[in-house]
């Protein structure tokens, strides 16, 4: 693949506009924020502490641990999605005829509505924000089947798998890929094995971001550095408008995680978790690096597998290999502070987003600086 070089003016340019981006959907989301927010309290948008598992039983520790948190307004992803919807639309229709206008060319470069590079992910931004959105209403407002409102794991899942099914098609149909690629050996083509390979990662991704999403500022700073990893491999890659969307997306997470510091003033919601955990996946599978994403996001991968090893032991063993799960509820139930286990969430993800970004980079071929 190509590798670009950051020893010319378009490089530079290009570098600018990755920057520019990111900063103009941190400004964009701030200034929503305010309006979003306003919304929520005074509709009284807020999340309901849950009194029993997946199975029905009555939790032990979660729901005394969180009961202060009881009518927090939820669905804060909402900002960071439409934000970065609402930037992707400007900067092809709007800021063209402002460079015109004002005669200012730059503004005009900062387009990065590209078919090959941002269409498919801003699509899994848009629909699984819509979707979450949906859950997180339905949950307000104590409709649904769960107990406590909402949609069923079930119903969730298959929605996700129908999303991740598109996108497999797409990239597997209409994009011609069946490649993946294994960082300083090359490239290897899996034929059809593609497919089930994409839903895969698109659902881990997805699923993980939910299940990541318990503790105030969590999963926002993980997701800031893995989508700032990724904008980082993309534009070495002259990716240069998917890495200016995964910078949009970094931008507006870091307005949104202003707000969202323990004590948070509002949570991010299954329309951000699972929009932002569905579109990561997409911008990973879109740079080829499936397995830089599993180093980038390592959390994820220790709390979805918490999650799996608890059920297990539960159902098979019948007793609990943690105090709870996920992951980060088995520390606060051990009585870490809750800033305390996030700070150390986003120090050990810098440390693995670093290791990924090396090896991706690196992994790529012979880079000349």
């Amino acid at each position: 693949m190509e590798i670009a070089q950051i020893n010319t003016v378009p490089e530079i340019i290009n570098l600018i506009k990755v920057l520019f981006t990111g900063l103009l959907a941190f400004v964009l989301a701030f200034l929503l924020t305010p309006i979003w927010t306003h919304l929520l309290y005074k509709h009284k948008i807020g999340i309901k502490i849950k009194k029993t598992d997946v199975d029905g039983n009555k939790l032990t520790y979660v729901n005394k641990l969180h009961a202060k948190k009881e009518g927090t307004p939820t669905m804060g992803g909402v900002i960071v999605w439409l934000s970065v919807f609402i930037l992707v639309l400007a900067s092809h229709y709007v800021f063209p005829l402002l460079a015109n206008f004002f005669d200012i060319s730059f503004l005009a470069r900062l387009d990065f509505f590209s078919r090959s590079q941002v269409y498919l992910p801003l699509f899994a931004l848009v629909t699984a924000g819509v979707l979450g959105f949906f859950d997180d209403w339905m949950s307000v407002r104590g409709w649904g089947a769960n107990k406590g409102g909402g949609m069923r794991f079930a119903k969730r899942f298959w929605w996700l798998f129908l999303i991740a099914a598109v996108g497999a098609w797409w990239f597997y149909s209409k994009l011609g890929w069946d490649q993946i690629h294994v960082p300083a050996v090359g490239d290897f083509s899996i034929g059809l094995w593609y497919v089930p390979l994409f839903i895969f990662v698109i659902l881990f991704t997805a699923i993980s971001s939910n299940e990541t999403d318990g503790l105030d500022g969590l999963n926002g700073g993980i997701l800031i550095m893995a989508f700032s990893s990724f904008a980082l491999i993309s534009f070495f890659q002259n990716k240069i408008d998917l890495a200016a969307f995964s910078a949009a997306i970094s931008g507006a997470l870091l307005a949104f995680l202003w707000f969202n510091i323990y004590p948070a003033r509002f949570f991010m919601g299954d329309t951000g978790a699972m929009s932002l955990g569905t579109t990561l996946g997409v911008v990973a599978l879109l740079t080829n690096s499936v397995i830089i994403l599993y180093i980038v996001v390592f959390v994820y991968v220790m709390e979805s597998a918490s999650v799996v090893l608890q059920l297990g032991s539960k159902k098979f063993l019948k007793r609990k290999i943690f105090l709870a799960a996920p992951l980060h509820h088995h520390f606060e139930a051990k009585g870490w502070p809750e800033p305390k286990i996030v700070m150390r969430a986003w120090v050990f993800t810098a440390i693995t987003a670093a290791m990924g970004i090396i090896i991706g980079i690196l992994g790529m071929g012979k880079i000349k600086f």
